[in-house]
């Protein structure tokens, strides 16, 4: 939890003050054993009805003001744990903002997710847990011990041999829990990464009658999982039953030798039952000590994996440059790039030059670069060598943001979220006008879908947008990219599920009310790139042509055959 320290000094008062509360809390019970020794040892011997009940009146009022304080420890306990992870679910969710496809890409989003949620929240119980049980349950122990001591000295070298022995099991079961504690957390991430490919691809799955096999998979992933915290739960579940047998062994030893001493003359009775009552608060204070070690244990492992993923650093650093449009739009100049730990490079010498207002159009076989040569002009990724320029300048110079906002982004699969139809449109530009998201509608070939929704602008959309078919989500992505009105717009295959009427009426709409816009066009149709000023045919990674649409049928083969497949 050092790592994350620095997340609870805006809550020092509340970490500071719950302790305290139950410090004082903990004097009040430790002053109970005395005051019933004195009504054993005074108001019982002397039949003092009076001075019974006054002491048991002082017991009442002990535990009223104990209760008090204990509430008001879980007040400020609480605070400060809610607090505490809200800001570090902040700044773990900014953070991961930050890094760049990379480093998202080597963690994996289900790690990421379970980061966020279940080791947050793990490590939010673990502060909530320190502060109510962290200093209460050892100040019960050596207090215990210390009055024990006033009361007794020689009886009380029996905790002198308890407490090694129940400080071993502790250390014992710590030592070997956190290791196994990180390991389940990693099984859980692949648990959440299964779940979540799954539901994604339920269709495919389907498709393919895969259902039975990969439920097997699931079900020997949670297997795994199950071994593992069974592993690690059989540790921690002797840690109760080891407490209370080391307690009671001393209790058993405290009343046979107390016994011996009462019948010596050298101890009374309520001594004896303070002496007992001492032991019984060391051995409760053990057992919530233990499970505090056991809630402290997993805090600690979620803390690590925390902190894992905030001191990673992004690969890629933000600029400080604004994009000013200018006549060169789009400049590839040598561009290498190769995905970490992916063995061949996903693009060799990719060289163009795309002028402002231009169309270029990408065309290539399934893995061929054509998205790689979109996500380095938005710098999803830094290029292995070479120089990605826009509007002259190194895309690494810009601002990211800055960046975001000038490129207008459609994704091959149509990403909607939940929210109404308006919000979608809005998330580019929250004060984008009724009459440019109108007319971003009505490029994109989206206003009969508008029309026909039963709320119109304002019909809610679950998540994912599966409340549409996949064309109607692929032309309101496209309408939410130009309500932006982005100096360039790349449109990532983004057209696939159009019919061939519907995708020509786009790129007219296209050509004719957005002459200003730079456009990049990725597809698989060649129908769909004719007009394009310059097109890049696109093969593992090589551009093997490039021109116009007449040019490449008379200087590129691998164009031309791809446009007698499709009959263009």
């Amino acid at each position: 939890m050092q790592k994350l320290r620095h997340f609870l000094k805006p809550y020092r008062k509340y970490v500071i003050l719950g302790p305290l509360f139950k410090l004082l809390e903990a004097i009040f019970e430790l002053i109970v054993p005395v005051v019933m020794a004195k009504i054993i040892d005074i108001g019982i011997a002397e039949r003092n009805a009076s001075y019974i009940g006054w002491h048991c009146a002082l017991i009442v009022l002990l535990g009223i003001c104990g209760l008090g304080f204990a509430l008001t420890c879980q007040y400020f306990a609480s605070k400060c744990a809610f607090s505490f992870g809200t800001d570090l679910r902040g700044a773990l969710f900014r953070h991961i903002r930050t890094l760049s496809r990379t480093e998202i890409d080597q963690i994996g989003t289900s790690a990421l997710i379970t980061r966020i949620t279940t080791d947050v929240t793990s490590a939010q119980q673990g502060v909530n847990m320190a502060i109510r049980l962290g200093t209460r349950a050892p100040f019960l122990i050596i207090g215990a011990i210390v009055m024990t001591l006033l009361i007794d000295c020689r009886l009380s070298l029996i905790f002198l041999v308890i407490a090694p022995i129940l400080g071993f099991v502790l250390y014992t079961v710590l030592t070997r829990t956190i290791p196994m504690y990180t390991a389940n957390q990693k099984q859980l991430d692949g648990i959440s990464r299964h779940t979540g490919e799954t539901l994604d691809g339920v269709r495919v799955i389907r498709a393919f009658a895969r259902q039975e096999q990969e439920t097997a998979k699931f079900r020997e992933e949670c297997a795994a999982l199950e071994k593992s915290m069974i592993a690690v739960g059989r540790i921690s579940v002797i840690l109760n039953p080891l407490t209370f047998l080391i307690m009671n062994l001393g209790i058993a030893a405290v009343l046979w030798f107390g016994g011996l001493q009462i019948e010596a003359g050298r101890l009374s009775q309520g001594d004896l039952t303070a002496f007992a009552n001492y032991m019984t608060q060391i051995l409760l204070a053990g057992i919530q000590l233990a499970g505090l070690i056991q809630i402290l244990t997993k805090a600690q492992a979620s803390a690590l994996r925390t902190a894992e993923i905030l001191e990673t650093q992004p690969s890629m650093q933000n600029g400080t440059e604004t994009p000013l449009p200018s006549d060169e739009a789009i400049s590839f100049d040598h561009v290498n790039f190769a995905y970490a730990d992916a063995g061949d490079p996903a693009l060799q010498d990719i060289t163009f030059t795309l002028r402002k207002g231009q169309t270029l159009g990408i065309i290539g076989g399934t893995g061929s670069g054509k998205s790689t040569i979109a996500a380095l002009m938005q710098r999803f990724y830094d290029p292995t060598s070479g120089t990605v320029r826009l509007y002259g300048k190194d895309v690494r110079s810009y601002d990211m943001q800055a960046l975001n906002r000038s490129v207008g982004f459609v994704p091959q699969k149509a990403v909607l979220f939940t929210g109404t139809v308006e919000e979608n449109l809005r998330m580019a530009d929250q004060n984008v006008s009724p009459e440019r998201m109108r007319e971003a509608l009505e490029i994109a070939q989206a206003s009969e879908i508008v029309r026909k929704l039963q709320f119109g602008l304002q019909t809610h959309l679950v998540q994912g947008g599966r409340n549409l078919s996949g064309g109607q989500k692929q032309r309101l992505t496209i309408a939410r990219a130009l309500c932006a009105d982005p100096e360039i717009l790349i449109l990532d295959d983004s057209t696939s599920a159009l019919d061939y009427a519907t995708d020509a009426a786009l790129r007219k709409a296209l050509r004719t009310r957005c002459t200003g816009m730079t456009k990049v066009i990725i597809s698989q149709r060649t129908v769909s790139l004719q007009d394009a000023d310059l097109i890049l045919v696109m093969d593992d990674g090589r551009c093997i042509g490039m021109g116009t649409h007449s040019e490449l049928l008379a200087s590129c083969g691998v164009y031309r055959e791809i446009c007698e497949a499709q009959g263009a």
